[in-house]
């Protein structure tokens, strides 16, 4: 024997009660013996109540009641319900006339959401044959007459279901039995509550001892989260009644605390499953615990309100908690968090929203001579809340769930630990809420961590990354269970959306989908109307513009990589501004292809820093363009022009090769290493050596290149006063006393020994000289490709990789 219950939405018009009567069928072929609970369908019980404050307000009603009845009859139009929609029709005629209507009538009303729902699965039933007899369930369940919220007389309700249900041969008999719904001794309609219809389904399971009550919802189980509010949360296959109750207490949406009652008592297993996946095994419930560390779940109730009481003058009263409880107990109001100040200065607690006027008003009442006498200050609510419950999850444990909501800029209104210790609460703003589940689910559960990331400038060096991002992305999510969804991209003018991750044609469709562009506000809008986490702003563009969005990107929750130097060599003013903005928000700034592209060199001076090391000179070949160039030109015997125009037909080279050649690119790279040290140096402080003779400063870029010519007899004479066997390098030189306020920078054309380390590089490489005083004379070498594309995108690549494994 199975009892099955189903709910609203599987009973709605269309596929679910499609799929009811098709599951229904397959047990009757199946020969299984079964008792079917019904709720109402659809949203029958809100459209009733809908109708009573219509015709009490004294609305037009006609239209949504002629739309109600046709919704009902829409599944077997041949069915007769003229009794049940007459009998309606009187009551809503009375409650118009008289402008209002009693608990007593509003339990009449919506009962009849459940009484035609039984009747139409019956006859559906009946028109396949099958044998089903319709129960009215208010000739079994006896109630007090509190309407709205009736309480059951248990024995006389037992007694009664018991003798019904011995007349039913279930060999060939299907019982229909209406939930929610019972009557007081004196025959009058009452309900049994919220879930009423799951309550009932269990106590018909305990007095059948039948084997399994089957609850159909539209959802294949319990979950870890709620799944629409995170798209991947985990079916949890198996609970112990405890741990079902404990969520049903939380607010999981599935589950019901009373209704679990009445089967622990008999022993009799639980499972929810999906109407419309009726194979799907579902989750079971029984008194089998499911591990020793118990389950892990989060549940959520929504529309909360969080009520607070405060008062100066309570410090020291006795009893302040006891008039609190015993006024809202009054307005039957239920409480559900608490948070205490100390000294009884302050109570928060959180109520259903619906019922948070009603409790402010009762302890405006118990409390009116404390306001008096200034003792309590005021009384406040705060609406839009939720609250979200971590089962299985201690204060202790919950710290990186936290920290990660912290960081990303979710402040929880309010903490709370149950008195087991292993749970933990939390009330949120609801505009959070969906943010605040996804980032605490993946850190409960250790499934993908996703990162969000929006890319700013998608030219060489951008469009590579995303490039790299896009054929490594299924490499990582599988090795490091990072997730990298790149959902925004942006040049000057454009700016594509997918908040589940561009595609390989983003190219295309950043051309043909793309919104105009006109700051980072709408990217920062969509991240928040997407409830996106894990912020990282990527920016490849070299536009001192895009600086200023950084402070404004870190206070809307991201985190930021760079390859642009601007940001960090703008006035010391900013970048001391970028740095407390970092701090305040708990935000990273990651920019190692500033100075090396992708060498490590950047990482390797800060720690060399913060660990005390003394350093004392940082002096290298720091543009990868300038190293080609004097590289080749001091190797070979060819005219400076000509290298020139060979390393700008490779790329290496802006198309204004003046933009390398004046030194701003190394001078701006030194003072970065510089700030890296704690210097106090402006760009104005260094002295560049501007490679570019005085009287081809000016002038277009074509200009320029028509004259490279000119270039040939300076630096001929510059390579031929050189000493045997030195080379012509453009370094930068960070000295003086680097543990002073400033340093000297300087950026100028060197000649060194060949044999020497800055001598000996080659191609487009990069080397960074730092002396220390430990390391005296022998300074730490690093030495790599210092300039293209791939080298910078795969640096900037590396430095989001890094941020993904801090708590973001």
């Amino acid at each position: 024997m199975k009892v099955l219950k189903f709910g609203a939405k599987s009973l709605a018009n269309g596929e679910g009660i499609k799929s009811v009567i098709s599951i229904l069928l397959k047990k009757i072929q199946n020969k299984e013996e079964v008792v079917i609970v019904v709720s109402a369908r659809g949203t029958a019980t809100d459209d009733l109540l809908e109708l009573l404050e219509r015709a009490k307000k004294g609305e037009e009603y006609q239209e949504a009641f002629t739309a109600f009845k046709n919704y009902q009859l829409e599944p077997l139009p041949t069915i007769d319900f003229s009794e049940e929609f007459t009998f309606l029709e009187k009551i809503f005629e009375g409650v118009n006339l008289l402008e209002d209507y009693s608990p007593k009538i509003k339990d009449l009303v919506t009962a009849y959401g459940e009484l035609l729902g039984g009747k139409m699965i019956t006859a559906l039933l009946a028109n396949e044959k099958v044998n089903a007899q319709y129960t009215d369930s208010r000739s079994l369940f006896k109630t007090d007459n509190v309407y709205g919220a009736a309480t059951l007389l248990e024995e006389i309700t037992e007694e009664n279901a018991k003798k019904y249900f011995s007349t039913v041969d279930f060999s060939n008999t299907i019982p229909v039995v209406t939930g929610f719904v019972g009557a007081s001794l004196d025959g009058e309609t009452t309900t049994i509550g919220l879930n009423g219809s799951n309550y009932s389904a269990s106590l018909i399971a305990g007095y059948l001892n039948a084997e399994e009550l089957e609850n159909y919802t539209i959802v294949s189980g319990i979950y870890t989260a709620n799944p629409s509010l995170v798209s991947n949360a985990q079916k949890i296959n198996h609970l112990s009644f405890n741990e079902a109750n404990e969520l049903a207490n939380l607010g999981d949406n599935v589950l019901d605390a009373k209704a679990i009652i009445p089967l622990v008592k008999k022993n009799i297993s639980l499972r929810i499953l999906n109407t419309f996946e009726p194979e799907s095994p579902g989750t079971l419930i029984n008194a089998e615990m499911s591990s020793k560390n118990g389950i892990r779940a989060i549940s959520v109730q929504e529309n909360m309100a969080l009520v607070s009481l405060e008062g100066r003058g309570l410090l020291g009263k006795v009893g302040i908690d006891a008039r609190l409880f015993t006024a809202l107990q009054r307005e039957n109001v239920s409480v559900g968090i608490i948070s205490q100040g100390s000294s009884e200065r302050g109570i928060s607690f959180v109520v259903s929203g619906r019922d948070a006027h009603k409790a402010k008003d009762a302890l405006g009442n118990e409390f009116n001579l404390d306001f008096l006498s200034n003792d309590i200050n005021k009384i406040t609510i705060t609406r839009g809340v939720a609250v979200v419950s971590i089962l299985g999850n201690s204060l202790s444990s919950f710290k990186t769930s936290y920290t990660a909501l912290v960081n990303n800029n979710i402040k929880p209104l309010l903490i709370n630990n149950t008195v087991t210790g292993n749970n933990v609460c939390l009330v949120i703003d609801n505009k959070e809420l969906r943010k605040a589940v996804n980032v605490m689910h993946g850190e409960i559960f250790g499934i993908a961590k996703k990162i969000n990331v929006a890319v700013f400038g998608v030219g060489l060096v951008g469009g590579t990354l995303i490039k790299q991002i896009l054929e490594s992305k299924e490499t990582i999510l599988k090795r490091r269970g990072i997730d990298l969804n790149v959902f925004a991209v942006a040049n000057s003018k454009k700016v594509h959306f997918n908040a589940e991750g561009i595609a390989t044609t983003w190219k295309q469709d950043l051309k043909e989908n793309g919104v105009p562009y006109k700051g980072i506000d709408a990217v920062v809008k969509y991240a928040k109307e997407h409830h996106l986490g894990n912020l990282i702003a990527v920016d490849n563009s070299a536009s001192a513009g895009m600086t200023e969005n950084y402070i404004p990107l870190i206070e809307s929750g991201f985190n930021l990589v760079s390859s642009n130097k601007i940001g960090n060599t703008k006035s010391l003013d900013f970048y001391n501004e970028l740095r407390f903005s970092l701090l305040q928000n708990r935000k990273q700034y990651l920019y190692e292809t500033n100075v090396g592209a992708g060498l490590p060199l950047i990482d390797t001076i800060k720690l060399m820093h913060a660990s005390g090391e003394n350093i004392t000179r940082i002096k290298g070949v720091f543009s990868g363009t300038l190293s080609y160039l004097f590289n080749n030109f001091s190797a070979k015997d060819v005219k400076f022009s000509e290298v020139l125009k060979e390393a700008a037909d490779q790329g290496f080279t802006e198309p204004d090769p003046r933009e390398d050649l004046n030194g701003n690119d190394v001078g701006r790279k030194l003072l970065i290493l510089a700030r890296e040290l704690d210097l106090e140096n402006e760009f104005s402080d260094v002295q560049i050596h501007n490679l570019i003779p005085g009287n081809l400063r000016d002038g277009d870029t074509q200009s320029f290149l028509n004259k490279l010519e000119d270039l040939d007899p300076v630096y001929q004479a510059i390579k031929d006063n050189q000493k045997p066997n030195h080379v012509l390098r453009y370094i930068g030189d960070l000295h003086g006393d680097l543990a002073s306020d400033k340093g000297v920078l300087e950026v100028k054309l060197v000649s060194v020994p060949n044999d020497s380390a800055l001598g000996q590089v080659k191609g487009a490489d990069s080397i960074f000289e730092i002396y220390t005083e430990s390391y005296g004379e022998q300074p730490v070498v690093i030495q790599g490709a210092g300039a293209g594309a791939d080298v910078t995108a795969r640096g900037v690549f590396g430095d989001i990789m890094r941020l993904t494994e801090l708590e973001l």
